[in-house]
């Protein structure tokens, strides 16, 4: 996780995914919405008379991804939604516009209603509210973060780290940095170095060990042919989240219907698209939104993947999809140890809301469609 922008991540231009990419998603194939997605997208199919009136009242409703367009969570299940229909299903007029990567910015353009929904993770709610935004956490796939550290692979432990070398893309991830610090880095004696986007300075012995995410610079690193060690914040009991969705507590008090509309239609399109048979599918729907110029097949089912795989690695306990508020207060302790930023776990916990997930969710972890 980080406190800091979402960096962009740089084109794959060689990965091959293979079979295994895709066998991975089998797990959430029980959460599949059971339709083909070839029947969706009549409007008001969904919702009753009334519901679709309020729905449409809100009128135009602006999702901001959290970088470009790209088939990470939190961003490819909005586009897919809008794609297959759902949105229209639940009388939603959804505009998906892209972010910068700037989180912050995206944080205060929904802190003053500029956009109605974005991409988050949970530390970025936090932090946001900390410093006087207005913005509500409304979902969670996941109690681990995509933030990741990797060394060569004679390292076998971090501790081996002092005194060497360590590439970041601006500043080190606060869940790598707690992680380092868990595993008994001398934290001090490491050489902070600002890399740029190419992850082969690793393997080339520019730096000792570089930062960067799960669903990206280690898989370019392997298309490349180059093995390297991953280091997993999670496996050393840091909690972290992967990037979700948010709206403005005021808007979704004015308009509870299309906030739960919103996930309802999102989370549909989350567990379609991590059926095997849909990924392709899916992926697709990016290409459509980048053109053809930008779209990059191979790396962005590298990223859908890899992500789908983290939330299933790190499950959110309780209803899919909805809020741990137990993580919420681990990352709070975690800000205020590691980090220059003082917030209570109570104070944490009161940006979160995730009781409109677990309206759109039932028992067995499957989405509620129609709405009731």
């Amino acid at each position: 996780m980080s406190l800091r922008p979402r960096s962009p991540r740089p084109r794959l231009r060689a990965f091959a995914t293979g079979a295994a990419g895709v066998l991975l998603l089998g797990g959430l194939a029980a959460c599949g919405s059971g339709d083909d997605g070839a029947t969706a997208g009549k409007e008001g199919s969904a919702v009753s008379a009334d519901r679709c009136q309020d729905n449409k009242a809100a009128g135009k409703v602006t999702y901001l991804t959290s970088y470009s367009y790209q088939a990470s969570a939190s961003i490819m299940e909005v586009l897919a939604a809008e794609k297959l229909g759902y949105f229209n299903d639940v009388c939603l007029d959804v505009d998906v516009q892209p972010g910068s990567g700037d989180t912050p910015q995206n944080a205060k353009l929904l802190s003053a209603q500029k956009v109605q929904f974005t991409g988050l993770a949970e530390q970025d709610v936090i932090s946001a509210n900390a410093t006087g935004g207005k913005v509500l956490g409304l979902a969670s796939y996941a109690d681990a973060g995509l933030d990741i550290l990797m060394t060569p692979t004679s390292v076998t432990d971090l501790k081996q780290l002092d005194g060497k070398t360590l590439g970041e893309k601006g500043s080190v991830p606060l869940a790598v940095q707690a992680m380092l610090i868990k595993a008994g880095v001398d934290w001090d004696s490491l050489k902070l170095v600002k890399v740029g986007y190419d992850p082969s300075v690793l393997p080339r012995g520019q730096v000792d060990a570089l930062t960067g995410f799960a669903s990206n610079e280690p898989k370019q690193l392997e298309a490349q042919g180059e093995d390297v060690k991953v280091w997993q914040p999670a496996d050393y009991g840091v909690p972290g989240s992967i990037v979700t969705l948010a709206t403005n507590p005021e808007f979704a008090q004015d308009h509870p219907t299309v906030v739960e509309d919103f996930l309802r239609a999102a989370f549909k399109a989350y567990q379609y698209c991590a059926q095997p048979d849909h990924v392709k599918e899916c992926v697709g729907f990016v290409g459509d939104y980048e053109g053809p110029q930008q779209f990059d097949e191979q790396h962005e089912n590298a990223v859908w993947t890899t992500e789908v795989q983290v939330g299933k690695d790190n499950p959110v306990p309780g209803k899919w999809g909805s809020i741990d508020l137990a993580n919420v207060r681990k990352l709070a302790d975690l800000m205020t140890r590691y980090a220059d930023q003082k917030v209570t776990p109570e104070q944490a916990v009161a940006g979160f809301d995730g009781s409109y997930a677990d309206k759109v969710i039932d028992a067995s972890g499957k989405v509620v469609w129609p709405a009731p």
